[in-house]
């Protein structure tokens, strides 16, 4: 008997939105006996085809981690190595995003990012704003304690100026004044490397999503195992704090 093949959940139920910590470009680099900026250099090239599988499929808004807010500790060569790896991915694929309808946000700390980079993110934000096909969100110089500070003075600074009562603070005032205020929550966190843990992403946002972890680094990370992450959370049950039989009554 030739058994039917599984059904792709995610071709017609694609997460909404997918989150990717992209790990491992030292370790493959180190792997294949080149040097760390190697590995970032081979890391951009895999971003590519995920990010065109996540529009093909019907991902509304992908979320790359590109640089943290530790990262800055790394060495100093390292660091500015890969200020001019952005710059130079930001000069070279804006118009291909664009003409793709993708629209392309950025989130972090700007204010410790070189001017020229500064300026570029500016520019493709600016010039990719109307898209509606998918947007492209890249984490830089981010950490999610940092994003929740933020949120917190913004929402003290309105206290402080009689424009919010503190009484009113919830957790919907304290979602609108996170970075990612205006878009959903993630509902897939992949994590590229093989560690565990979420290392200061997105944590206020992280409360339900669905969390997949693989061991291949990031420049070998492909469509093919990106439609593996999705045949996942496809098979996931999503209860966000209920019970099956709630979700089974709802169904009904």
């Amino acid at each position: 008997m030739i058994e039917e093949p599984a059904p792709d959940n995610f071709a017609t139920h694609p997460p909404r939105h997918v989150a990717i910590i992209m790990d491992g470009n030292g370790r493959w680099a180190t792997n294949n006996g080149s040097n760390r900026f190697a590995g970032h250099r081979a890391g951009v090239k895999s971003a590519r085809p995920v990010v065109e599988t996540c529009a093909e499929v019907g991902v509304e808004v992908l979320t790359l981690f590109a640089f943290s807010s530790e990262n800055w500790s790394r060495p100093v060569q390292e660091v500015n190595a890969l200020m001019r790896l952005f710059v130079e991915v930001l000069q070279r694929e804006v118009d291909a995003l664009h003409e793709n309808g993708i629209r392309l946000v950025f989130i972090g700390d700007r204010r410790q990012l070189p001017t020229i980079l500064q300026k570029r993110m500016e520019d493709a934000e600016a010039k990719t704003f109307g898209n509606k096909r998918m947007t492209l969100i890249l984490a830089v110089a981010f950490g999610g304690r940092w994003d929740i500070t933020q949120a917190v003075k913004r929402i003290s600074a309105k206290v402080k100026s009689g424009d919010l009562d503190a009484a009113d603070i919830d957790e919907s005032v304290v979602t609108r004044h996170m970075s990612l205020a205006g878009f959903d929550d993630p509902d897939l966190l992949i994590r590229t490397g093989g560690e565990r843990r979420v290392s200061n992403f997105l944590l206020w946002n992280f409360a339900y999503s669905e969390i997949y972890f693989t061991e291949t680094l990031w420049p070998d990370f492909s469509a093919a195992d990106l439609r593996d992450a999705f045949q996942f959370f496809g098979q996931r049950q999503r209860r966000f704090g209920g019970v099956s039989k709630q979700l089974e009554a709802l169904g009904d």
